[in-house]
């Protein structure tokens, strides 16, 4: 007999969110999925499923992510498995986009995902067990123009995930990084990225494709979001859970096409990089 899991979920509302959520539930599984904002419509549009808690809470507001993940513990007891999905994309030259739009940016991408996990975490340990899984993106392995500040949030949780997982993992708790390629979500979508308020000229040949472009992919993209949400069960109840999970041949492209540059000139650059030792190695042994 199946043991249900318990998901909480941010960013439910629609996209790889609302679709992650509908397949748990059709699993058997049960789900807290938190939302933004109008949580009835959710309710509805996942059928008012009697494993279904919906919370209202921002990600940025710290007060709110412990309340809500308070609820759903009180609602279902237990959590075994964490997705930060929660997120917006940005389309701009570094350059061209403000502070206050930069923070805006990172408040949400991670700064919330840090907000709902150690909100979790607790829970976890308690459990001493449990695993979270974050969402990134194939613009998490490479810089694409005017995608390169999003991206950086998606290095950012990269490099969070890597450092969870090591401290994690002997807690009986683990962590996977699933990076996404492109899919047809609403992602290029006017409500899922913004653009900076400003724009150089100089950089029309390298960003403004981007700009003009989203709205042209919008809709065409190559990933089926459902087939992503079935890769979210099966990787939920794997036995040997992976670090690392880029999703879509477009990630796996960009993954390798990041690596073989890397490697290229680390190579390319190791009479250099391997210079700046001592020529000399002190020892206790040449003291003495």
């Amino acid at each position: 007999m199946k043991t249900q899991k318990v998901w909480f979920i941010t960013g439910a509302s629609r996209g790889f969110g609302l679709e992650i959520a509908r397949a748990v539930l059709a699993s058997g599984d049960q789900v807290v999925a938190t939302v933004r904002s109008k949580p009835e419509q959710l309710v509805t549009a996942l059928h008012n499923h009697p494993d279904l808690y919906v919370v209202q809470m921002d990600i940025t507001q710290e007060d709110q992510v412990q309340a809500a993940v308070k609820q759903g513990v009180a609602r279902f007891e237990r959590i075994d498995v964490l997705v930060n999905n929660a997120g917006f994309g940005m389309v701009t030259a570094i350059e061209e986009a403000s502070d206050i739009e930069v923070r805006k940016l990172y408040e949400t991408n991670v700064f919330g995902l840090l907000n709902v996990t150690r909100a979790v975490l607790p829970y976890l340990r308690q459990q001493k067990s449990g695993h979270i899984i974050n969402i990134s993106s194939l613009f998490g392995y490479n810089a694409v123009p005017g995608w390169g500040l999003y991206g950086s949030t998606k290095f950012a949780i990269e490099g969070l995930s890597k450092g969870l997982a090591v401290e994690l993992t002997p807690l009986g708790i683990y962590v996977t990084v699933v990076a996404p390629g492109l899919f047809t979500t609403d992602f290029l979508s006017a409500e899922s990225y913004v653009a900076a308020k400003t724009i150089i000229d100089d950089y029309q040949e390298t960003v403004e494709p981007m700009r003009s472009g989203a709205d042209a992919l919008h809709g065409h993209q190559p990933g089926d979001p459902k087939k992503l949400a079935q890769v979210m069960i099966q990787l939920a109840n794997a036995k040997h859970l992976p670090l690392h999970l880029p999703v879509g041949n477009d990630a796996i492209a960009m993954y390798r096409n990041s690596a073989t540059k890397m490697a290229q000139d680390i190579e390319a650059w190791l009479p250099v990089s391997t210079s700046t030792d001592h020529d000399q190695r002190v020892t206790a042994a040449s003291i003495a």
